[in-house]
């Protein structure tokens, strides 16, 4: 299936968190959107990694995304070598993204940082030819997506541009609330982690009103670059 946006994850629930909204806007725009997670997200301290998963596909269903996929790399212990970039390319190859959503550039987790060079490493090498992975037994044309933009996590990282999502909070927030292992729940009998606390998802609603403030919007959520950016003209910036 092409894709118009790839949005890659190392933990089912980081898309969510990050850039649903931006999600959602594109969807109800008409464009075909996906998600990859690469993991399942198992060493995390709440729930387990088939719990994610199950959670994973029912935030996919409020999005409405067209495909959720999942590479089954190891939480916590995956690395950026030829094996994980080459899982990365085969996919990126059958969906053909223009655009890949990926993890933030620095983040208080490890594996936040590492997925967010390992994928865009993938990226590039996916467009080298000489380069040859075969799916299902099929060989893979090379793809390269035109750009890639990560999202904002837990630091707070100046974004290089913002995308309003006044719009689609409620359903983002819905969306987020699949993942019911992982936020607060009063009857819990698991220890508490740093996004179980009460008050988390009031810090990510925050986080989109900080975002949004200094462009206009109510909530907006906020990307990274590494390359320039260019507009067509300057009626086009907001």
């Amino acid at each position: 299936m092409k894709l118009d946006i790839l949005a890659i994850g190392i933990h089912p629930d980081d898309v969510e968190l990050s850039c649903s909204g931006t999600i959602l806007k594109h969807i109800a725009l008409g464009k075909k959107v996906g998600i990859l997670d690469l993991s399942s997200g198992e060493l995390g301290t709440r729930g387990s990694g088939e719990l994610r998963l199950l959670e994973a596909a029912e935030a996919a269903k409020i999005l409405g995304v067209s495909i959720r996929d999942n590479l089954g790399m190891a939480d916590g212990f995956f690395i950026n070598d030829k094996e994980h970039q080459l899982e990365i390319i085969k996919k990126i190859r059958a969906y053909q993204p223009e655009i890949i959503l990926c993890n933030a550039v620095a983040d208080r987790h490890p594996d936040h940082t590492r997925a967010a060079q390992l994928v865009a490493e993938a990226c590039f090498y996916s467009g080298l030819r000489r380069i040859e992975t075969t799916l299902n037994g099929e060989s893979q044309n090379s793809w390269r997506p035109k750009v890639i933009y990560h999202y904002i996590q837990d630091r707070h990282l100046k974004p290089d541009f913002v995308i309003d999502v006044t719009e689609f909070v409620d359903k983002k927030m819905e969306a987020i609330k699949a993942f019911k292992s992982q936020f607060y729940n009063p009857d819990s009998k698991e220890p508490e982690s740093p996004i179980s606390v009460k008050n988390f998802l009031e810090v990510v609603t925050s986080k989109m009103s900080i975002f949004g403030r200094d462009a206009g919007y109510v909530y907006a959520e906020g990307f990274t670059v590494a390359r320039t950016m260019g507009v067509v003209n300057l009626f086009d910036l907001k």
